[in-house]
């Protein structure tokens, strides 16, 4: 039986006897990502909320855990993260992963990535910048990482890939589903909430396997995943070295779901194309391998960006001419008519006059 990658968009307040729309996908949303093969338009732009940090604590080495509280706040389901608009006006993706029930505060966690290991700032900015007290503009929630509709599941988490899985454990745990977690990290205390995923694992049906680094290796992923029954759906989230290894070994029959860390480099597909900054009077050559933003920016350095992933908005321009390649996830049908996100979406000819 051939492999199913699947996508459960989900509706409704019962996680588990939604309908799934079935369609290939790639990427979810809170890391940097390629475009979906179908984007999702049409929807309107989630209003931003000002919350109030009301905990900022470390839950595990170089994790902090921080509880944004306001009123009457957006629901939202398992997989669900937040747009946060930092200090310094760079906009970052989250994970929730508190209590979808509690409409007074939203949950995130993040860990910190110095310069050296491809950090650019914003995890810093949440450590360091967003204590107790604090103010935050936040966007959302979205979803690009349901929690699907299946008879069984299996979860793979690596490291702060924990934070959307962590609800997903807590639902299918009390619809009383089947399923069994693979935490990995570097150590036991490099990794968040542990002590609440083994007790979830000890006291239902589901079971967790733990595998810190520096006590036992990688974990054995083929072994962990022989046997697994058709009509599982299989949830993964963390860095990419185990999202194609969990892809290479996924068992027939299964559906796989995933939340990248970082985006796929390859430009297959991709062709070059002139970009003429009208207002500007400058024209502009993007290479396959770069984007409008990069191009644009080569000219006119204070354009201004931030998540470079399609999702904050920041980098939205007017069309004037030519044909557009969305690949974004923000904006509406409407706003796709004449505007485009730089930082991701490209010409479907061989030029595009931007009102720049």
């Amino acid at each position: 039986m051939p492999r199913i990658r699947t996508v459960a968009l989900v509706a409704g307040v019962a996680l588990l006897t939604r309908r799934a729309m079935r369609r290939r996908i790639e990427a979810s949303p809170l890391w940097p990502l390629p475009a979906l093969e179908e984007p999702i338009s049409g929807q309107p732009r989630s209003r931003a909320l000002r919350l109030r940090v009301a905990r900022h604590e470390t839950v595990a080495d170089g994790v902090v855990q921080l509880r944004l509280e306001g009123t009457d706040l957006p629901p939202w389901q398992p997989g669900a993260h937040l747009d946060i608009v930092l200090p310094s006006g760079l906009v970052r993706q989250y994970s929730l992963c508190g209590d979808p029930e509690d409409s007074s505060s939203y949950t995130v966690a993040t860990r910190l990535i110095p310069a050296d290991q491809g950090g650019r700032g914003g995890s810093r900015e949440v450590h360091e910048q967003l204590g107790e007290g604090a103010e935050v503009e936040v966007r959302g929630p979205r979803n690009r990482f349901p929690l699907a509709d299946a008879a069984a599941y299996v979860f793979v988490a690596g490291g702060i890939g924990i934070t959307p899985i962590l609800p997903m454990l807590r639902a299918v745990e009390a619809a009383g589903a089947h399923w069994r977690l693979l935490y990995g990290g570097r150590s036991r205390a490099s990794m968040p909430f542990l002590e609440e995923v083994e007790k979830l694992g000890g006291a239902g049906r589901g079971q967790v396997t733990v595998v810190a680094e520096d006590e036992a290796g990688l974990p054995d992923l083929a072994a962990f995943l022989d046997g697994t029954p058709q009509g599982t759906a299989v949830h993964v989230c963390g860095p990419e070295a185990l999202m194609d290894a969990v892809d290479a070994v996924l068992p027939d029959g299964c559906s796989l779901h995933l939340e990248r860390f970082t985006p796929r480099t390859s430009t297959d597909g991709n062709a070059a194309f002139e970009v003429e900054l009208r207002r500007s009077g400058r024209t502009v050559a993007v290479a396959a391998d770069t984007t409008v933003l990069a191009a644009v920016r080569a000219e006119l350095p204070n354009t201004a960006y931030s998540c470079q992933q399609g999702f904050c908005g920041t980098c939205q321009q007017r069309v004037v001419e030519g044909e557009i390649d969305h690949r974004d996830e923000l904006l509406t049908d409407d706003e796709r008519a004449d505007s485009m996100l730089i930082c991701v979406s490209r010409a479907r000819g061989e030029r595009l006059v931007l009102d720049m």
